[in-house]
């Protein structure tokens, strides 16, 4: 059966759009028929839910929450749960169809998955949290399991959630289930060495990008907008291996200091400031989209996605855009980007090292093992730099830019597995 053109992509900074704009190319010149297109262009399902909550003062608040199931052909699906006011459906459902992608081009047994719940966390009470995180994990009673679909952390969320949803599902399974969820705290059985682990896995695509580029890391300035845990790893990662990092960010603003920013000060001051960069004294306050601009050989968007954008891609002044964040670069950035010869490392490989050891955080969960944290690196470093090869050896066969070469990676392995599996 021969691929058929799908519609044009009407909004290209709409993130799933832009996912489904860089996916038609792949496919495209991957010759996938239309039958696999169709499928793997469309959620397996879309869970939305309302969630009555007791907040601290006696009143009832209603919370609506997504899950979407993008696929499962390769194995249970996995993807984070996020909290934060401006989670859509749209973005849910991009964000789960990058966990696919991300899933197959690390060469990992998971399909995708992503969540949320429309909330504001910060004016929010632990025990209102706990509660919202707790009505969660019941209303999707049908739709969680270590076999099914396994949440983890993403925005506005970290190990204390987690401890609430394995703990929750636990109680309605009667059983401890330790792999119901992976980002969990230690003692739970989390992994060593998750909380580095998506910061890691950029450092390592980074190093590797560099030196097909013949960028010395000692000689190297880096630009890191995003402060939270993959920004502020990836940038004290960077320096420990000889980058100079003049500028980070978080949600209070740009700090910029041409002489390189002392990172360990930075994360200890931001731990020690409320959780901002508020004020931090040892570098000069500028707009965080400015940030973007700042003449540098590398940099890693950390935060949030579409913060490049038609509107200031022709402005960036890097060699090297290695995506931290999930979807950063708008589908319309993109041939800006490649027409000024800028290399970007997508979000699909370059913040894979998360998912990675969140495989590791399952596979010890299912064994009843601890692994140590130098045996976690060590693999989780291989996988990435063969998946980084992988993709780079695609491109340079194709002709085709690194985000177009993962997504062909990606597309190949499940297009595969699913001829292999068989539809209705």
């Amino acid at each position: 059966m021969s691929y058929i053109e799908p519609a044009p992509i009407k909004d290209k900074e709409n993130p799933f759009e832009s996912m489904m704009f860089r996916f038609r190319i792949a496919s495209q010149i991957l010759g996938l028929n239309e039958e696999i297109y169709n499928v793997l262009k469309s959620p397996d399902k879309q869970v939305i839910v309302s969630m009555p909550v007791t907040m601290d003062d006696g009143s009832i608040r209603v919370f609506e929450g997504y899950r979407v199931i993008h696929s499962n052909i390769l194995g249970p699906s996995k993807g984070g749960v996020r909290y934060d006011n401006n989670v859509t459906l749209d973005e849910v459902k991009a964000l789960a169809a990058w966990m696919t992608w991300k899933c197959a081009v690390v060469d990992i047994p998971y399909g995708g998955a992503k969540g949320g719940i429309k909330c504001n966390p910060r004016q929010m009470s632990a025990g209102e949290i706990e509660r919202l995180t707790r009505a969660y994990v019941i209303a999707m009673a049908n739709v969680f399991g270590p076999d099914r679909d396994i949440p983890a952390p993403d925005m506005g969320t970290g190990q204390r959630e987690m401890a609430w949803m394995m703990d929750q599902y636990s109680r309605q399974a009667g059983i401890t289930v330790s792999g119901v969820v992976t980002g969990k705290p230690i003692i739970l059985g989390g992994s060593l060495g998750r909380m580095e682990a998506t910061g890691r896995g950029v450092m390592i695509t980074t190093l590797s990008a560099m030196e097909k580029l013949k960028i010395n890391p000692y000689q190297s300035r880096c630009v890191i907008q995003g402060f939270g845990n993959v920004g502020s790893h990836a940038a004290l990662l960077m320096e420990e291996r000889g980058a100079k990092v003049i500028a980070i960010s978080d949600i209070t603003g740009g700090y910029v200091n041409e002489n390189g920013i002392d990172i360990e000060n930075a994360i200890n001051y931001r731990n020690n400031n409320g959780g901002t960069l508020e004020g931090f004294p040892e570098a000069d306050k500028i707009n965080g989209d400015d940030l973007l601009l700042i003449e540098c050989d590398v940099l890693i968007p950390a935060a949030l996605e579409d913060v490049i954008t038609i509107h200031n891609a022709g402005r960036l002044r890097t060699k090297l855009i290695v995506e931290g964040a999930n979807g950063p670069t708008a589908a319309n950035a993109d041939e800006i980007i490649e027409r000024n010869g800028i290399v970007v490392v997508p979000d699909i490989l370059a913040n894979a090292g998360g998912v990675t050891v969140s495989y590791f955080e399952w596979v010890q969960n299912r064994l009843g093992y601890k692994w140590t944290k130098e045996r976690i690196s060590r693999r989780s470093d291989r996988i990435m730099k063969s998946s980084f090869t992988q993709v780079y050896d695609i491109a340079q066969k194709y002709n085709v830019s690194l985000r177009i070469a993962a997504y062909m990676l990606a597309i190949d392995k499940i297009a595969k597995a699913y001829s292999h599996r068989g539809g209705f």
